[in-house]
């Protein structure tokens, strides 16, 4: 994980309609900037249809919220269809953002290791200083637990 305190790495990748976006274009906001592991999982989707829900209150306190995984934009594009997501999804399919986030670890399920994506959140404030990092987060609790921080 990344140190709070510390200023956030920029980037620039795809989002779900193909547009590139950079973190700086968010400069002067807070940015929920969230890594998940695949659309279309049932936690991946508890935790983007909960942000979705509560993205009015995000958008009312100054902040956008930012959805990174390594699925391509096309996919993106039919989970933000398919369940109605207002905030962007960026494509990171070389994983160049997600090793910056300090987001791809080794895990270990039903006993077998292997590399993914640990289900991180960050809140970056105006500034593009990370004020606040959680891992291993539970993906249905997580969206409520940022909106108390923004």
């Amino acid at each position: 994980m990344l140190k709070e305190g510390t200023k956030a790495p920029d980037f620039t990748l795809p989002d779900q309609n193909g547009d590139m976006i950079s973190l700086s274009d968010f400069k002067g906001t807070k940015v929920i900037l969230y890594f998940y592991p695949k659309d279309m999982t049932s936690g991946c989707t508890k935790q983007a249809c909960s942000f979705g829900e509560l993205y009015p209150q995000f958008r009312e306190k100054g902040a956008v919220v930012l959805g990174v995984s390594k699925d391509s934009v096309a996919s993106h594009k039919k989970f933000e269809e398919k369940y109605g997501l207002p905030f962007t999804l960026l494509s990171d399919p070389e994983k160049k953002v997600i090793e910056a986030y300090d987001v791809w670890k080794e895990k270990k399920n039903y006993g077998k290791v292997t590399m993914g994506i640990v289900r991180t959140t960050y809140l970056i404030d105006e500034n593009g200083i990370i004020v606040k990092g959680f891992d291993k987060v539970k993906a249905a609790d997580n969206p409520a637990q940022m909106l108390e921080l923004v």
